[in-house]
Protein backbone atom coordinates (compact mmCIF):
# COMPACT_ATOMS: atom_id res chain seq x y z
CA UNK A 1 0.00 0.00 0.00
CA UNK A 2 1.17 3.55 -0.67
CA UNK A 3 2.54 5.46 2.26
CA UNK A 4 0.20 7.23 4.69
CA UNK A 5 1.53 9.92 7.01
CA UNK A 6 0.58 12.90 9.16
CA UNK A 7 0.91 15.99 6.96
CA UNK A 8 -0.12 18.32 9.79
CA UNK A 9 -0.90 18.11 13.49
CA UNK A 10 -2.54 20.56 15.88
CA UNK A 11 -3.23 20.42 19.64
CA UNK A 12 -5.33 22.55 21.93
CA UNK A 13 -5.21 22.26 25.74
CA UNK A 14 -3.65 18.82 25.67
CA UNK A 15 -1.41 18.07 28.69
CA UNK A 16 1.17 20.88 28.85
CA UNK A 17 0.17 22.40 25.52
CA UNK A 18 -2.15 25.40 25.30
CA UNK A 19 -1.72 25.14 21.55
CA UNK A 20 0.71 23.70 19.03
CA UNK A 21 0.84 23.09 15.31
CA UNK A 22 3.20 21.22 13.00
CA UNK A 23 3.42 20.79 9.25
CA UNK A 24 5.26 17.61 8.27
CA UNK A 25 6.69 16.04 5.13
CA UNK A 26 6.23 12.37 6.01
CA UNK A 27 9.81 11.55 6.98
CA UNK A 28 11.27 10.86 10.43
CA UNK A 29 10.65 13.57 13.04
CA UNK A 30 13.16 14.08 15.87
CA UNK A 31 11.86 15.91 18.94
CA UNK A 32 14.62 16.90 21.36
CA UNK A 33 14.65 18.92 24.55
CA UNK A 34 15.01 18.78 28.31
CA UNK A 35 13.02 16.38 30.44
CA UNK A 36 9.55 17.78 31.08
CA UNK A 37 9.57 20.01 28.00
CA UNK A 38 6.59 18.25 26.41
CA UNK A 39 8.10 15.69 24.02
CA UNK A 40 6.17 12.69 25.36
CA UNK A 41 3.01 14.76 25.61
CA UNK A 42 3.21 15.37 21.88
CA UNK A 43 3.60 11.65 21.17
CA UNK A 44 0.68 10.92 23.48
CA UNK A 45 -1.47 13.40 21.58
CA UNK A 46 -0.68 11.54 18.34
CA UNK A 47 -1.49 8.23 20.02
CA UNK A 48 -5.01 9.53 20.71
CA UNK A 49 -5.58 9.53 16.95
CA UNK A 50 -6.09 5.78 17.28
CA UNK A 51 -8.74 3.91 19.29
CA UNK A 52 -8.02 3.28 22.94
CA UNK A 53 -6.42 5.23 25.76
CA UNK A 54 -3.14 6.26 24.20
CA UNK A 55 0.43 5.38 25.03
CA UNK A 56 0.05 6.28 28.72
CA UNK A 57 -3.25 4.39 29.10
CA UNK A 58 -4.92 7.57 30.35
CA UNK A 59 -8.62 8.39 30.30
CA UNK A 60 -9.95 11.18 28.13
CA UNK A 61 -10.52 13.46 31.12
CA UNK A 62 -6.97 13.00 32.45
CA UNK A 63 -5.17 14.52 29.46
CA UNK A 64 -6.84 17.93 29.39
CA UNK A 65 -4.51 20.80 30.36
CA UNK A 66 -4.78 22.00 33.95
CA UNK A 67 -3.80 25.48 34.94
CA UNK A 68 -2.49 26.00 38.48
CA UNK A 69 -5.36 25.55 40.91
CA UNK A 70 -7.60 23.73 38.45
CA UNK A 71 -8.83 20.36 39.74
CA UNK A 72 -10.18 19.04 36.46
CA UNK A 73 -8.62 18.99 33.02
CA UNK A 74 -9.97 21.32 30.38
CA UNK A 75 -11.69 20.41 27.15
CA UNK A 76 -9.04 19.46 24.62
CA UNK A 77 -8.58 18.55 20.98
CA UNK A 78 -6.08 16.86 18.69
CA UNK A 79 -6.47 16.93 14.94
CA UNK A 80 -4.39 15.87 11.97
CA UNK A 81 -4.39 15.83 8.20
CA UNK A 82 -3.52 12.39 6.87
CA UNK A 83 -1.98 12.20 3.44
CA UNK A 84 -2.32 8.88 1.61
CA UNK A 85 -2.45 7.56 -1.92
CA UNK A 86 -6.25 7.95 -2.05
CA UNK A 87 -6.12 11.59 -0.99
CA UNK A 88 -6.24 13.56 2.25
CA UNK A 89 -8.38 12.91 5.31
CA UNK A 90 -8.89 15.17 8.32
CA UNK A 91 -9.30 13.37 11.63
CA UNK A 92 -9.78 14.78 15.08
CA UNK A 93 -10.60 13.78 18.62
CA UNK A 94 -11.09 15.44 21.96
CA UNK A 95 -13.40 16.26 24.84
CA UNK A 96 -15.94 19.07 24.57
CA UNK A 97 -16.53 21.58 27.42
CA UNK A 98 -18.39 19.83 30.22
CA UNK A 99 -17.96 16.45 28.56
CA UNK A 100 -16.37 13.29 29.91
CA UNK A 101 -16.22 11.09 26.82
CA UNK A 102 -13.97 11.79 23.91
CA UNK A 103 -15.52 12.37 20.55
CA UNK A 104 -14.10 11.59 17.11
CA UNK A 105 -14.65 13.27 13.77
CA UNK A 106 -13.48 12.13 10.35
CA UNK A 107 -13.66 14.81 7.67
CA UNK A 108 -15.91 16.78 9.99
CA UNK A 109 -18.45 14.02 10.55
CA UNK A 110 -18.96 12.28 13.93
CA UNK A 111 -17.52 8.76 13.98
CA UNK A 112 -17.00 5.90 16.41
CA UNK A 113 -13.45 5.84 17.87
CA UNK A 114 -12.91 2.38 16.35
CA UNK A 115 -13.08 3.95 12.88
CA UNK A 116 -9.81 5.78 13.52
CA UNK A 117 -8.06 2.46 12.83
CA UNK A 118 -9.31 2.68 9.25
CA UNK A 119 -7.28 5.86 8.80
CA UNK A 120 -4.19 5.39 10.94
CA UNK A 121 -2.20 2.54 12.46
CA UNK A 122 0.23 3.41 15.26
CA UNK A 123 2.99 1.30 16.81
CA UNK A 124 4.80 2.73 19.81
CA UNK A 125 7.64 2.14 22.22
CA UNK A 126 7.89 3.97 25.56
CA UNK A 127 10.45 3.99 28.39
CA UNK A 128 7.96 2.09 30.57
CA UNK A 129 8.39 -0.84 28.20
CA UNK A 130 12.13 -0.95 28.92
CA UNK A 131 11.27 -3.21 31.88
CA UNK A 132 8.97 -5.38 29.79
CA UNK A 133 10.93 -8.56 30.48
CA UNK A 134 11.46 -7.81 34.18
CA UNK A 135 7.89 -7.04 35.22
CA UNK A 136 4.92 -9.37 35.55
CA UNK A 137 2.97 -10.83 32.68
CA UNK A 138 0.33 -8.09 32.64
CA UNK A 139 2.60 -5.62 30.84
CA UNK A 140 3.75 -8.23 28.32
CA UNK A 141 0.14 -9.14 27.54
CA UNK A 142 -0.69 -5.47 27.07
CA UNK A 143 2.34 -5.04 24.80
CA UNK A 144 1.39 -8.07 22.72
CA UNK A 145 -2.25 -6.99 22.52
CA UNK A 146 -1.19 -3.58 21.24
CA UNK A 147 0.86 -5.21 18.47
CA UNK A 148 -2.08 -7.46 17.61
CA UNK A 149 -4.45 -4.51 17.63
CA UNK A 150 -2.25 -2.57 15.18
CA UNK A 151 -2.65 -5.50 12.76
CA UNK A 152 -6.33 -6.31 13.38
CA UNK A 153 -8.36 -3.67 15.27
CA UNK A 154 -11.07 -6.20 16.17
CA UNK A 155 -8.55 -7.66 18.65
CA UNK A 156 -9.20 -4.68 20.95
CA UNK A 157 -12.93 -5.44 20.87
CA UNK A 158 -12.28 -9.03 21.97
CA UNK A 159 -9.89 -7.91 24.72
CA UNK A 160 -12.35 -5.36 26.12
CA UNK A 161 -15.28 -7.80 26.04
CA UNK A 162 -13.24 -10.48 27.80
CA UNK A 163 -12.02 -8.10 30.50
CA UNK A 164 -15.54 -6.78 31.18
CA UNK A 165 -17.03 -10.25 31.52
CA UNK A 166 -14.20 -11.49 33.73
CA UNK A 167 -14.29 -8.41 35.94
CA UNK A 168 -18.04 -8.79 36.53
CA UNK A 169 -17.66 -12.55 37.08
CA UNK A 170 -15.01 -12.02 39.75
CA UNK A 171 -17.16 -9.39 41.45
CA UNK A 172 -20.02 -11.87 41.70
CA UNK A 173 -17.76 -14.62 43.00
CA UNK A 174 -16.12 -12.48 45.69
CA UNK A 175 -18.87 -10.02 46.67
CA UNK A 176 -22.01 -11.88 45.59
CA UNK A 177 -24.65 -12.71 44.90
CA UNK A 178 -23.08 -15.62 43.00
CA UNK A 179 -26.18 -16.35 40.94
CA UNK A 180 -25.44 -19.47 38.81
CA UNK A 181 -27.46 -18.30 35.82
CA UNK A 182 -25.72 -14.93 35.81
CA UNK A 183 -22.32 -16.59 36.14
CA UNK A 184 -23.19 -18.97 33.30
CA UNK A 185 -24.00 -16.02 31.05
CA UNK A 186 -20.83 -14.12 31.95
CA UNK A 187 -18.66 -17.19 31.45
CA UNK A 188 -20.22 -17.81 28.05
CA UNK A 189 -19.39 -14.22 27.08
CA UNK A 190 -15.85 -14.58 28.42
CA UNK A 191 -15.45 -17.90 26.63
CA UNK A 192 -16.42 -16.41 23.28
CA UNK A 193 -14.31 -13.26 23.59
CA UNK A 194 -11.43 -14.99 25.38
CA UNK A 195 -11.05 -17.68 22.72
CA UNK A 196 -10.88 -15.01 20.01
CA UNK A 197 -8.39 -13.06 22.14
CA UNK A 198 -6.18 -16.12 22.61
CA UNK A 199 -6.24 -16.97 18.90
CA UNK A 200 -5.37 -13.38 18.00
CA UNK A 201 -2.37 -13.41 20.32
CA UNK A 202 -1.14 -16.74 18.97
CA UNK A 203 -1.52 -15.60 15.36
CA UNK A 204 0.35 -12.38 16.14
CA UNK A 205 3.24 -14.27 17.74
CA UNK A 206 3.45 -16.66 14.80
CA UNK A 207 3.41 -13.81 12.29
CA UNK A 208 6.01 -11.83 14.26
CA UNK A 209 8.30 -14.83 14.46
CA UNK A 210 8.03 -15.30 10.72
CA UNK A 211 8.89 -11.65 10.14
CA UNK A 212 11.84 -11.76 12.55
CA UNK A 213 13.18 -14.86 10.79
CA UNK A 214 12.66 -13.21 7.39
CA UNK A 215 14.69 -10.22 8.56
CA UNK A 216 17.52 -12.29 9.99
CA UNK A 217 20.15 -10.10 8.33
CA UNK A 218 19.05 -7.02 10.29
CA UNK A 219 21.40 -5.54 12.92
CA UNK A 220 19.15 -6.10 15.92
CA UNK A 221 19.22 -9.30 18.03
CA UNK A 222 16.90 -12.06 16.87
CA UNK A 223 14.24 -13.36 19.22
CA UNK A 224 12.43 -16.65 19.61
CA UNK A 225 8.83 -16.04 20.64
CA UNK A 226 6.37 -18.37 22.32
CA UNK A 227 3.28 -18.10 24.48
CA UNK A 228 3.02 -19.79 27.85
CA UNK A 229 -0.31 -20.92 29.23
CA UNK A 230 -3.12 -23.22 28.18
CA UNK A 231 -4.88 -21.01 25.65
CA UNK A 232 -3.43 -20.45 22.19
CA UNK A 233 -4.26 -20.88 18.53
CA UNK A 234 -6.58 -23.84 19.20
CA UNK A 235 -8.68 -22.06 21.87
CA UNK A 236 -12.39 -22.83 21.58
CA UNK A 237 -15.20 -20.87 23.29
CA UNK A 238 -16.93 -23.95 24.75
CA UNK A 239 -13.71 -25.30 26.26
CA UNK A 240 -12.83 -21.96 27.82
CA UNK A 241 -16.36 -21.53 29.19
CA UNK A 242 -16.15 -24.94 30.86
CA UNK A 243 -12.71 -24.17 32.30
CA UNK A 244 -14.06 -20.99 33.88
CA UNK A 245 -17.00 -22.85 35.41
CA UNK A 246 -14.69 -25.48 36.89
CA UNK A 247 -12.53 -22.70 38.35
CA UNK A 248 -15.26 -20.88 40.27
CA UNK A 249 -14.36 -22.30 43.67
CA UNK A 250 -10.63 -21.71 43.20
CA UNK A 251 -11.15 -18.18 41.92
CA UNK A 252 -13.45 -17.33 44.84
CA UNK A 253 -10.86 -18.54 47.35
CA UNK A 254 -7.99 -16.77 45.59
CA UNK A 255 -9.88 -13.55 44.94
CA UNK A 256 -8.60 -13.51 41.36
CA UNK A 257 -9.06 -15.40 38.11
CA UNK A 258 -6.78 -18.43 37.83
CA UNK A 259 -7.97 -19.76 34.47
CA UNK A 260 -8.18 -18.36 30.96
CA UNK A 261 -6.02 -16.30 28.59
CA UNK A 262 -5.55 -13.71 31.33
CA UNK A 263 -2.78 -16.03 32.56
CA UNK A 264 -1.00 -16.18 29.19
CA UNK A 265 2.52 -14.77 28.99
CA UNK A 266 4.80 -13.76 26.12
CA UNK A 267 8.11 -15.61 26.34
CA UNK A 268 11.07 -14.01 24.54
CA UNK A 269 14.45 -15.70 24.11
CA UNK A 270 17.60 -14.01 22.78
CA UNK A 271 18.16 -16.46 19.92
CA UNK A 272 21.92 -16.06 19.48
CA UNK A 273 22.65 -16.37 23.21
CA UNK A 274 19.84 -18.86 23.86
CA UNK A 275 18.98 -16.94 27.03
CA UNK A 276 15.70 -15.52 28.33
CA UNK A 277 15.39 -11.83 27.60
CA UNK A 278 15.17 -11.08 31.33
CA UNK A 279 18.75 -12.36 31.74
CA UNK A 280 20.16 -10.11 29.01
CA UNK A 281 21.73 -6.69 29.48
CA UNK A 282 19.59 -3.55 29.53
CA UNK A 283 20.83 -2.62 26.06
CA UNK A 284 20.08 -6.08 24.70
CA UNK A 285 16.58 -6.00 26.17
CA UNK A 286 15.92 -2.61 24.57
CA UNK A 287 17.19 -3.90 21.22
CA UNK A 288 15.01 -7.02 21.46
CA UNK A 289 11.89 -4.96 22.15
CA UNK A 290 12.79 -2.58 19.35
CA UNK A 291 13.19 -5.48 16.95
CA UNK A 292 9.67 -6.69 17.79
CA UNK A 293 8.32 -3.19 17.09
CA UNK A 294 10.22 -2.96 13.80
CA UNK A 295 9.14 -6.45 12.76
CA UNK A 296 5.49 -5.54 13.28
CA UNK A 297 5.94 -2.25 11.45
CA UNK A 298 7.59 -4.10 8.57
CA UNK A 299 4.68 -6.54 8.35
CA UNK A 300 2.08 -3.80 8.44
CA UNK A 301 3.91 -1.74 5.83
CA UNK A 302 3.28 -4.53 3.31
CA UNK A 303 -0.44 -4.87 4.07
CA UNK A 304 -2.67 -4.10 1.12
CA UNK A 305 -5.88 -3.41 3.04
CA UNK A 306 -4.72 -1.10 5.85
CA UNK A 307 -2.88 2.22 6.27
CA UNK A 308 0.88 2.00 6.60
CA UNK A 309 1.92 2.32 10.26
CA UNK A 310 3.43 5.33 11.96
CA UNK A 311 6.05 4.76 14.67
CA UNK A 312 6.10 6.61 18.00
CA UNK A 313 9.46 5.95 19.68
CA UNK A 314 9.78 7.76 23.00
CA UNK A 315 13.34 8.09 24.39
CA UNK A 316 14.30 5.34 21.97
CA UNK A 317 18.01 6.18 21.97
CA UNK A 318 18.36 5.44 25.69
CA UNK A 319 20.43 2.26 26.21
CA UNK A 320 21.30 2.04 22.49
CA UNK A 321 24.96 2.46 21.50
CA UNK A 322 26.00 4.51 18.45
CA UNK A 323 26.04 1.45 16.20
CA UNK A 324 22.47 0.50 17.05
CA UNK A 325 21.28 4.10 16.76
CA UNK A 326 22.71 4.15 13.24
CA UNK A 327 21.06 0.80 12.55
CA UNK A 328 17.71 2.18 13.73
CA UNK A 329 18.04 5.12 11.34
CA UNK A 330 18.76 2.71 8.49
CA UNK A 331 15.80 0.52 9.43
CA UNK A 332 13.34 3.39 9.48
CA UNK A 333 14.69 4.69 6.17
CA UNK A 334 14.41 1.23 4.62
CA UNK A 335 10.81 0.85 5.80
CA UNK A 336 9.95 4.28 4.41
CA UNK A 337 7.60 5.01 7.31
CA UNK A 338 6.94 8.19 9.24
CA UNK A 339 8.45 7.95 12.70
CA UNK A 340 8.45 10.33 15.67
CA UNK A 341 11.48 9.95 17.96
CA UNK A 342 12.23 11.80 21.20
CA UNK A 343 15.39 12.37 23.20
CA UNK A 344 17.08 14.92 25.41
CA UNK A 345 20.11 15.48 23.17
CA UNK A 346 20.00 16.23 19.47
CA UNK A 347 23.34 14.47 18.94
CA UNK A 348 21.70 11.12 19.74
CA UNK A 349 20.01 11.38 16.34
CA UNK A 350 22.95 12.41 14.17
CA UNK A 351 22.43 9.28 12.06
CA UNK A 352 18.95 10.52 11.07
CA UNK A 353 20.30 12.91 8.47
CA UNK A 354 16.97 13.17 6.61
CA UNK A 355 14.84 13.83 9.69
CA UNK A 356 12.85 16.93 10.51
CA UNK A 357 14.46 18.12 13.76
CA UNK A 358 12.34 20.07 16.24
CA UNK A 359 13.42 21.57 19.54
CA UNK A 360 10.79 21.29 22.29
CA UNK A 361 11.02 23.72 25.20
CA UNK A 362 8.65 25.20 27.78
CA UNK A 363 6.83 28.36 26.76
CA UNK A 364 4.71 30.68 28.96
CA UNK A 365 2.52 31.50 25.94
CA UNK A 366 1.76 28.08 24.48
CA UNK A 367 2.85 25.67 27.23
CA UNK A 368 5.54 24.21 25.00
CA UNK A 369 7.26 25.73 21.97
CA UNK A 370 8.11 23.66 18.88
CA UNK A 371 11.02 25.14 16.93
CA UNK A 372 12.17 23.50 13.68
CA UNK A 373 15.97 23.29 13.42
CA UNK A 374 17.59 23.53 10.00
Amino acid sequence: MAKAFLASLSLTDFRSYRSAALTLDGGPVVLFGANGAGKTNLLEAISYLSPGRGLRNATATEVGRRAPGERAGRAWSVSALISAHQGETRIGTGVEPGGARRIVRIDGEPAAPARLAEQLRLVWLTPQQDRLFLEGGTERRRFLDRLAFADRPVHAVHAAAYERAMRERLRLLTAGPADPAWLDALEAQAGEAGAALARGRAETVEALQGEIDRRADRPFPLARLTLSGDWGADAEPAALTQALRRSRERDTAAGRSLAGPGRTDLVVIHAEKDRPAAECSTGEQKALILNLILAQASRLSRAESAPTPILLLDEVAAHLDAQRRAALAQEIAALGLQAFLTGTDRSLFDAFDAAEVIRVEPSPETGAALTPIA
